[in-house]
């Protein structure tokens, strides 16, 4: 991506830009947006970013400036230099320690410590690498699941990025079969290699990781291997929401989804549209602004 548009503006308006992206239908993908904090840090001011593949078009323009309430913040455009900028974003970060989890880039040693359960993830163009609060939630949660006597037997982790959070939980259910998908062709080699990197074997067995390209849960052999009996889906909340009854379709009775990628204040629209689809909480985690929600699906006979 070699330009941006930003954005200065509330904390409120910022978010709800965000919002506005999950609930416009033919959002062109090609504007990837990120919204925080401006530094150094300022009371309630946040700036929007809006990236570009190419120089921004004045439909582009009139794409971000549609997301705000009138009037609208000056929206600036920045030519970036050729750089990677999730490489370059990631490129030393610690390792991170969630439950039983650690998750490091290959410039770190790992640790021998009992009972530690380690990958390595490096820098990608992949979302997933444990440092955003949803994906170790999401690791945490996992952890939290096997404590607590969850044993399944067919997992499938949608939106997967990294091939991340698939790589727990065959660690923790090893017998299991995990299949792992994402709409993002870039993902499909990035996880393969991960899986090489962590020493998993690819395949369609139990214990053996699957990789598919699909867009939610439109794929033949997605649809082959349900029902599932934990869905792990750590996406936006919009998506979420649209795909609740696709996602019930595809749970065996008593089964389990793990949802994350939704601020705590969006939980209450999420939920509900899970509670239509047959599904009840079962625990939640709240980290940092963001919430992640074990449901579990009601049992009808």
């Amino acid at each position: 991506m070699s330009w941006k548009l930003s954005a200065i503006a509330s904390k409120e308006a910022v978010e709800a830009a965000l919002d506005r992206r999950d609930e416009i239908v033919g959002w062109d993908e090609n504007i990837v947006l990120t919204g925080f904090e401006v530094d150094p840090p300022e009371p309630d001011t946040w700036r929007l970013d809006a990236y570009t593949h190419g120089k921004p078009s004045d439909a582009d323009r009139k794409a971000v400036h549609s997301l705000f309430d009138h009037p609208a913040p000056p929206i600036l455009a920045e030519k970036l230099p050729a750089t990677d900028w999730v490489t370059e974003s990631q490129k030393g970060v610690e390792p991170i320690r969630a439950g039983r989890f650690r998750v490091r880039t290959p410039d770190h040693a790992a640790l021998d410590e009992p009972g530690l359960i380690e990958f390595v993830i490096p820098a990608a163009q992949a979302f997933g690498t444990g440092q955003h609060e949803t994906t170790a939630g999401c690791l945490q949660m996992l952890d939290i699941m096997h404590a607590q006597g969850l044993h399944p037997r067919d997992v499938a982790d949608i939106g997967t990025g990294t091939g991340l959070l698939a790589f727990a939980a065959l660690a923790l259910w090893p017998h299991a079969f995990a299949t792992a998908s994402d709409i993002d062709p870039v993902c499909g080699p990035a996880v393969v290699y991960n899986c090489e990197l962590n020493k998993l074997p690819l395949g369609s067995r139990r214990g053996e990781f699957a990789m598919l390209i699909a867009d939610g849960m439109d794929d033949p052999a997605l649809q082959a291997r349900a029902p599932y009996d934990l869905l792990i889906a750590n996406i936006l909340a919009g998506p979420l929401i649209d795909m609740a009854h696709d996602f019930a379709n595809a749970v065996a009775p008593r089964g389990s989804i793990l949802l994350a990628g939704l601020l705590e204040r969006q939980e209450s629209d999420v939920r509900a549209a899970y509670r239509r689809a047959g599904f009840r909480l079962h625990r939640r985690i709240v980290n940092g602004d963001w919430s992640i929600l074990w449901l579990r699906r009601r049992y009808t006979g």
